[in-house]
């Protein structure tokens, strides 16, 4: 997994909504990246809510949220329809860029171990680098420990 202090690695991604995004293109702002296992599951539900509930305040912190996972951009857009969901859902059904981050990796549960991506956050800041890395995240308060990041940064 990345440090912090390490160059965030670039990606072009397609999004919810039909669009791309690229994360060069955001700076100057800060980036709040997430990566999450799955949509319209309790635990990313729970994180994609918490994320949209401060959105505001997000973006008058100067940064762009942005969650990514393996689904596919339809699977994205049906779960920002079904949970009025207001921040970015970024799509790498390749792995690439979940791999580059280093989030991507053998779990296990219920005694099997599978390959998955690892809940884990990125504060990337307005030069391309992380200021910030959360591993292995509990949703419970995450956004909000987020948000107290980006405003002291």
């Amino acid at each position: 997994m990345l440090s912090q202090g390490d160059a965030a690695p670039g990606f072009t991604l397609p999004r919810d909504g039909g669009e791309t995004i690229t994360l060069s293109a955001l700076r100057p702002a800060q980036v709040v990246l997430y990566f999450y296992p799955r949509d319209d599951t309790p635990g990313c539900t729970t994180e994609a809510l918490d994320f949209t509930r401060l959105a505001r305040e997000f973006e008058a912190a100067g940064a762009v949220v942005i969650g990514i996972s393996k689904d596919s951009v339809k699977a994205h857009d049906r779960f920002c329809r079904k949970h009025g969901l207001g921040v970015i859902l970024a799509s790498d059904e390749s792995g690439d860029t979940c791999e580059r981050y280093g989030v991507w990796g053998e779990k296990s549960m219920y005694g099997k171990t599978y390959m998955g991506i690892e809940r884990s956050t990125f504060l990337i800041d307005g030069t391309g680098r992380i200021a910030r890395v959360w591993p292995k995240v509990k949703v419970a308060g995450h956004a909000e420990e987020v948000l107290a990041a980006v405003r002291r940064s």
